[in-house]
């Protein structure tokens, strides 16, 4: 039984009906969201573009997508083909949103953000984290780099773009296909239409949906658990038949549980909000059982875990062919 409960309302990616309130305000989101649009294309409100090529990942549902690993395989790809990037991010649920902030593998998650952190520590490239993207873009190019990729923001239209990825839950696509409140999306599906790419998150199993036309499939992979508070990695085969407590808090904390029941892990779930604040009390569960969780909450229960506490870390894979088109479209703009 989850301890915490994710706040994504039951009727976004579930069967309840949806609310007449919801249904009355999501027209209200839907115009608000479409000028505001309209007015940045148009030229009343005006784009900052920064002087390198700057690269968007994000999604149309609210929620987790899968952005954060693409983001980080995208970072190693264009560091082999000799870029030099740098994360623009808003980093959401930090201490202090209005301060804009390098983060670095030692900053505290409450600082950084929990996802811009996980990255400063997978990754050895600036990482900026501002409400302003088009401020903390024209941060990273001062400080050297020659591409800013963007972890989320597809809809910061602020910031001018020269390619846009959007990442679909394969699972949960978009929901019921409403607009906020009454369903799970920030802009209409149609808006896909006009990314460069579009990369679908079938997690770690094809089992979980495919690709249409015109979509990218990328798998999850996890190969092993890391001891928070330090020590050597133990391989996920071993927990088979065990059971453990498993921590999720995303944006679809089943995927995670999903992924350890496919290993023939014995897990106990607890589902956690996106961005929870974790405390000491959070990880006590009355027993010894293993605890494993995934890296972005384990970025953020780094300063409390003890001997049970374990990370598993996840590698997006795609297909070669999309590395080349992405790539080919980038060094068109070097």
């Amino acid at each position: 039984m989850s301890k915490g409960a994710p706040r994504t309302p039951g009727w976004w990616f579930g069967d309840e009906p949806v609310p007449a309130w919801a249904r009355l305000l999501a027209p209200v989101y839907a115009g608000l969201s479409s000028l505001r649009a309209r007015l940045y294309r148009a030229g009343p409100l005006r784009q900052r573009r920064v002087d390198a090529p700057v690269l968007v990942i994000g999604n149309l549902a609210a929620g987790g997508a899968g952005k954060t690993p693409l983001t980080v395989a995208v970072v190693q790809k264009l560091r082999e083909a000799g870029w030099r990037p740098g994360i623009a991010s808003r980093g959401y649920g930090r201490d202090d949103p209005e301060v804009p902030r390098w983060v670095t593998a030692e900053t505290p998650a409450g600082e950084g953000g929990d996802e811009p952190v996980l990255m400063a520590r997978r990754l050895a490239v600036p990482v900026r984290v501002d409400r302003d993207r088009a401020a903390a873009a024209r941060a990273l190019v001062e400080a050297g780099c020659d591409i800013v990729v963007c972890d989320d923001g597809l809809q910061h239209y602020r910031l001018a773009r020269d390619l846009e990825i959007e990442v679909v839950d394969g699972a949960r696509r978009y929901g019921n296909g409403r607009m906020i409140p009454a369903g799970p999306l920030r802009e209409p599906v149609e808006r896909g239409r006009c990314c460069d790419f579009r990369v679908v998150n079938l997690g770690h199993g094809a089992e979980q949906g495919g690709t249409g036309f015109g979509e990218w499939p990328m798998h999850l992979r996890a190969r092993a658990a890391l001891p928070i508070a330090g020590g050597r990695p133990r391989a996920l085969a071993s927990y088979i038949g065990i059971r453990v407590h498993a921590i999720a808090g995303i944006g679809n904390p089943q995927r995670f549980f999903d992924m350890l029941r496919g290993l023939g892990v014995g897990v106990v779930p607890h589902a956690f909000p996106d961005h929870h604040a974790y405390r000491a009390e959070d990880l006590q569960f009355g027993n010894d059982l293993p605890v494993l969780m995934t890296e972005k909450d384990a970025v953020k229960c780094a300063p409390f875990a003890d001997a049970r506490c374990f990370s598993v870390p996840v590698d997006a894979e795609l297909p070669a062919a999309f590395w080349v088109a992405l790539l080919d479209r980038l060094e068109r703009l070097r």
